[in-house]
């Protein structure tokens, strides 16, 4: 019968070899486990909805991506050396004791820094994408937050007493923010008494909104829908209930619901008039309780 073949370590080749694939399985198995097919896709990542979220889930993909070869690497040499350099009779007690390679040494040296650099390189890259913004953007919206709410103003928008159209929110309306896909849409934030922040999760984005020091940062929404904002920065007691919604539309549907706040529509009249009386007021979160007194949940 045929000797198997085997490495310079004696172990067979076959049977090392097949201990790595069902480590590696394992491994993927457990990765993927309770994630559908999009979700393993994107590694974990939320699903976003502008193209500034495309280029940060594509950054999280290739890193991972990356981090994974690296671990797989290590893991292939670490089960490697634990088969192959495994105690056999015989053996002495002590093995052979290697005191320096300096190969290997400047080898797990520089690889490491040569990986954070690459990483730091195209992050900045990425970072630097996500905060650029046009000179002449699409739309520009005022952002105004107060406590507890939000004031959103669409510049150069007049309604029929001369001033910016604008959507308030109040303890019994969420402010709903008409928005359009496809669009270079501009926010420019200030704040009328304490750090808050402007935050839309499906953005997979916040910025801060600071008195005295406006900030502003630009989105391009790819799909249409509803999405819930917050404010991501603790504000007092209400804090918590401060929200709002986004809702993205198609470009026409937006220059008609414009045209209609332009003629003097309230917000809720117009969403009306466009989508109907279950879109009047806001579909992802709801008004809060300003009953002090009040200690169940809103």
């Amino acid at each position: 019968m045929a000797s198997q073949k085997r490495d310079r370590a004696g172990v067979p080749v076959r049977r090392g070899r097949a201990v790595l694939s069902l480590a590696g399985l394992g491994l993927l198995a457990l990765a993927l486990a309770g994630c559908d097919q999009g979700q393993a896709m994107r590694f974990g990542w939320p699903a976003g909805v502008t193209v500034q979220s495309q280029w940060m889930l594509r950054l999280w993909v290739d890193s991972t991506i990356a981090a994974l070869a690296v671990g797989v690497l290590v893991w292939g040499l670490m089960f490697w050396a634990i088969i192959a350099y495994r105690r056999r009779a015989g053996d002495p007690e002590i093995p052979v004791q290697t005191k320096l390679n300096l190969p290997i040494e400047i080898l797990y040296t520089i690889a490491p820094l040569l990986i954070v650099v690459v990483l730091f390189y195209y992050t900045a890259v990425v970072e630097t994408d996500v905060n650029k913004e046009d000179a002449n953007p699409d739309v520009t919206i005022s952002v105004v937050a107060f406590k507890w709410n939000w004031r959103f103003g669409y510049n150069d928008q007049r309604g029929q007493d001369g001033h910016d159209v604008e959507t308030v929110g109040s303890s019994d309306q969420i402010p709903v923010l008409v928005l359009p896909t496809g669009k270079t849409v501009k926010f420019i934030e200030t704040s009328e008494d304490v750090i808050h922040s402007f935050w839309v999760p499906d953005f997979l984005f916040k910025r801060d909104v600071i008195p005295g020091h406006p900030n502003s940062f630009q989105v391009t929404i790819t799909q249409t829908g509803n999405f819930v904002g917050r404010c991501a920065e603790l504000c007092g007691t209400y804090h918590s209930n401060m929200n709002f919604e986004v809702r993205a539309v198609s470009p026409t549907m937006y220059q008609q619901y414009l045209t209609l706040r332009e003629q003097g529509l309230s917000n809720p009249d117009a969403l009306e008039k466009l989508q109907g009386k279950a879109m009047r007021y806001a579909v992802t979160t709801h008004p809060f309780n300003t009953d002090r007194r009040d200690t169940s949940a809103s």
